[in-house]
């Protein structure tokens, strides 16, 4: 009698979801990631300082954070279709009014719009992700998922300083209306992630023991949120930084072409790094990548604070460098935190886990961009700088706390 041999598990890129997901991940951050440091520079135009600046992401992930903690509630009720597709409109769309003005009294509220949509984005695309492949996938999911929000970066964001020094400011805010080309995609990604659904329903239950009750039951809650405060203040220390140099690095370097250079490595590094280690993490576990990673932020930062001493003259090659140790802890941090923070849930929590991570990750960024350029409009950049490498330093250890993780 012969045995046939199981089929092979298809490409974690061609699983059913994952390309509508990539082309919906691809142009809503794409459209995010490009004004990252082209509003703010937008503002200081307009005559805003580093702090006034600063306040245009700031305000702008602030408003993320209050909306992600709701979206898996609006998932619920209303399906991912039409979430999704409401959240890119609100992306996408109010970028182009950047056209009409350069006042810091006009671009915030835009922010604070572009907010509530990059709130509906991030919450609804990790949690897709973690739907779409088991959890023996999720290293490797969660990596090209990243790689989906890291290569516009490493395409868009060196560049759009260029861009809006050559051609006109007007060009990035057109790019920023990438997201409106990823609505046509909602409704097929919520196709797929009906059927599946539908499909796990008729298999039998596992008979695993949930980690916290959905009753509502107080002490169950606080046991989910602190099996997930640990990769949330690990990916804020990390993000603090990313958003700090994604926000200020065209006004912390002297040249506009270093700056171009050192935006393509931090992006690049972190894309690369963010993909590369999900097949590690589902093959040795994500725990022992944390530590290592946090160091290697810490010494990125120390650097670019010793190459932005002068600023009329940037320490170019160790601005390069430093630029690219941040990104590689930015990109590994983002998908191991993740992964872990989906480990710790089980199936029917992973919007929570994916509405905490988010959070984390958009807070930090939120504060880089906020307290960084507050205190470089006080100090300067370089003691701003340091500040973000000590409270980096300062998540060190929680990358030694290990959690078990829980089934389906």
């Amino acid at each position: 009698m012969t045995h046939n041999p199981p089929p092979s598990p298809l490409p974690i890129w061609r699983a059913p979801g994952m390309p509508a997901l990539l082309v919906v991940t691809a142009a809503g951050f794409g459209g995010f990631s490009v004004l990252l440091p082209i509003a703010p520079l937008w503002a200081s135009q307009g005559g805003a300082t580093e702090a006034g600046s600063g306040l245009v992401n700031g305000l702008l992930l602030l408003v993320t954070v209050m909306t992600q903690p709701f979206v898996p509630r609006l998932l619920h009720h209303f399906g991912t279709g039409r979430v999704l597709g409401i959240g890119l409109a609100l992306l996408g769309a109010p970028a182009l009014l950047l056209l009409f003005s350069d006042q810091l009294a006009w671009i915030l509220p835009i922010s604070a719009v572009r907010g509530i949509g990059f709130g509906i984005l991030t919450v609804t695309g990790s949690t897709v992700v973690a739907n779409l492949v088991d959890r023996a996938q999720h290293g490797a999911a969660v990596g090209l998922y990243g790689a989906a929000i890291a290569v516009p970066q490493v395409l868009l964001v060196p560049t759009a300083t260029l861009l809006a020094d050559t051609v006109g400011f007007w060009a990035v805010f057109a790019l920023g209306a990438l997201p409106l080309l990823g609505i046509s995609s909602a409704p097929r990604l919520a196709r797929v992630l009906r059927e599946q659904a539908a499909a796990r329903d008729l298999l039998p239950p596992t008979g695993s023991t949930p980690i916290a009750s959905s009753d509502g039951g107080k002490s169950q809650r606080w046991m989910l949120a602190g099996r997930l405060l640990r990769p949330m203040m690990l990916l804020s220390g990390v993000t603090l930084a990313g958003g700090a140099l994604l926000t200020f690095a065209p006004q912390m370097s002297s040249s506009p072409a270093t700056t171009a250079g050192a935006l393509a490595l931090l992006t690049l590094s972190a894309a690369v790094t963010r993909w590369a280690i999900g097949g590690l993490a589902d093959r040795y576990g994500a725990h022992r990548f944390l530590w290592p990673l946090v160091v290697i932020s810490v010494a990125g930062l120390l650097a670019i604070a010793a190459a932005v001493q002068n600023p009329e003259a940037t320490g170019i090659l160790l601005f390069l460098v430093g630029m690219t140790l941040v990104g590689v802890a930015y990109g590994g941090l983002q998908n191991l935190t993740l992964v872990l923070s989906l480990a710790a849930v089980q199936r029917k929590q992973y919007g929570t886990a994916s509405a905490v991570w988010n959070i984390g990750f958009d807070l930090g960024t939120a504060l880089g961009s906020v307290l960084i350029g507050t205190l470089a409009t006080a100090f300067a950049f370089p003691p701003a700088i340091l500040v973000a490498a000590a409270i980096s330093l300062l998540t060190l250890p929680l990358a030694f706390i290990r959690r078990p993780k829980v089934a389906n």
